[in-house]
């Protein structure tokens, strides 16, 4: 594996030190609930969804919250025409009369919404400073999916630094006590369901997939200034619906970095450096692409998103369009939208949407199960202490033993709505509910 060196007892990114999902941590729990293994509870305003990220005793996430309405706009929204009589319209072949259908009332138009970085305690759960970053008032920025927020991309850390990404609003730099010190607005884009991927760091450059619903690109901002230093379009493809949420994987193969990039349609291997492709395959109608790709055995793993998600395996060391001879293998069934996939050893694991968990050999394609895991699931899946974790949107929780069977060690529950992936804290777990933020530890490794 490959990816941004970091020292040992962070959780810098979106996914981990290895930004897949693997923790070296040891004694972490396996079993909770809200009266069980809770370290603390903490409270956060507004809504988000991105995961937490750990760096030295602090504990950084972002939201959105809303902003209060102008009374005299407000009021003025409110005044609803006169009602009008539906017209009468006379049936087919039938003498009677009857109303055409109401028209619906169309949905009530987004709320601003102001968007903050906040760093907490990682010891007591304490906000010790909340940055409000921008503020977002134009209703059309502001449309979203329902299970999204103006909040879900993961904040990127590096020592003295912290980048918030707010995809097509903007995104800031901020040092580790919460003053901005550059805020870039120069991308932005037409979104389609709101906010998505988090950004990755590679040498001097944050860079960052901008699938909005129309002319879908990469950016590379100079991650002292926030200037733009190249922005790459991506090519055409059969993709119809042009969006997508996917966050990069920076790899290396052969001593030559590749950034893994999925877009609609299309999985680039771009050369960090200028934007310029290695590599690509193209993969149909496939859209709207959420899981962050893994790499593992020199091929990467990802899903080709909606409406229907493709797993494919592809290896990494080729050049120009190797759509017809580096995918060694396609699945279809069980293949996550959401959830980020997880390879330990020879086997690679997929949390679909519906809850149901699969291990196949990463090489081969053999299945050596498919079960019902969990209920409906956003987050992505976990590795630490030679365990597998995963969560599911309602706040339950399963952990597994790795292996050619299913092995469930332990189940819990917290009865929140949870869409954001778990991360590590020293030899705890955090997990990030609709209204909390929960630091979930069991003592173990204080008492080994």
């Amino acid at each position: 594996m490959a990816g941004t060196s970091h020292a040992e007892g962070l959780w810098p990114e979106f996914r981990g030190p290895t930004a897949q999902g693997v923790s070296t941590a040891k004694g972490l729990p396996t079993e909770w609930a809200p009266d069980k293994n809770i370290v603390w509870r903490s409270e956060v305003a507004g809504k988000g969804w991105s995961s937490p990220v750990v760096a030295n005793g602090k504990i950084f996430i972002t939201t959105a919250v809303e902003l209060p309405v102008d009374p005299a706009a407000a009021a003025a929204a409110a005044v609803a025409p006169a009602p009008v009589a539906p017209p009468v319209v006379k049936a087919p072949g039938d003498a009677t009369k009857r109303p055409a259908p109401a028209k619906k009332a169309p949905p009530p138009a987004p709320k601003p919404v102001s968007l903050h970085v906040l760093g907490l305690d990682a010891a007591t759960g304490k906000t010790v400073w909340d940055t409000q970053v921008l503020k977002v008032t134009d209703p059309a920025a502001l449309k979203m999916h329902g299970k999204n927020s103006q909040a879900s991309p993961t904040v990127v850390y590096e020592p003295g630094r912290l980048y918030a990404h707010f995809s097509h609003h903007g995104t800031a730099c901020l040092d580790e006590a919460g003053k901005v010190l550059w805020l870039s607005q120069e991308n932005g884009y037409t979104p389609q369901h709101g906010t998505g991927g988090s950004p990755v760091i590679v040498d001097d450059l944050l860079i960052f997939d901008a699938d909005g619903a129309k002319d879908p690109c990469v950016v590379a901002l100079d991650k002292a200034t926030g200037k733009t230093r190249w922005k790459i379009a991506r090519p055409p493809t059969e993709a119809k619906s042009k969006f997508s949420f996917c966050t990069p994987l920076l790899i290396e193969v052969a001593g030559q970095k590749q950034l893994i990039s999925a877009g609609s349609g299309i999985v680039q291997a771009l050369n960090p450096k200028d934007g310029s492709e290695i590599w690509h395959v193209m993969y149909g109608t496939g859209y709207s692409v959420v899981p962050r790709p893994v790499f593992a055995h020199g091929m990467i793993f990802m899903s080709t998103g909606y409406d229907k998600p493709v797993g494919l395996a592809i290896k990494v060391d080729g050049k120009g369009d190797v759509t017809s001879t580096h995918v060694v293998w396609q699945e279809t069934k069980y293949v996550p939208h959401n959830p980020s996939m997880l390879v330990i050893g020879d086997e690679l694991y997929m949390l679909a949407d519906n809850g149901l968990l699969s291990c196949r050999d990463a090489k081969m394609n053999t299945v050596h199960f498919e079960e019902r895991l969990l209920g409906p699931s956003s987050a992505s899946l976990l590795y630490a202490d030679g365990l597998i974790y995963a969560i599911d949107e309602k706040g339950a929780s399963a952990v597994v033993k790795p292996g050619k069977t299913l092995e469930v060690v332990a189940t819990s529950e917290l009865k929140e709505k949870t869409l954001a992936s778990m991360a590590v804290c020293d030899h705890d777990l955090l997990i990030r509910t609709e209204l909390a933020l929960y630091r979930v530890g069991s003592g173990r490794a204080n008492a080994e």
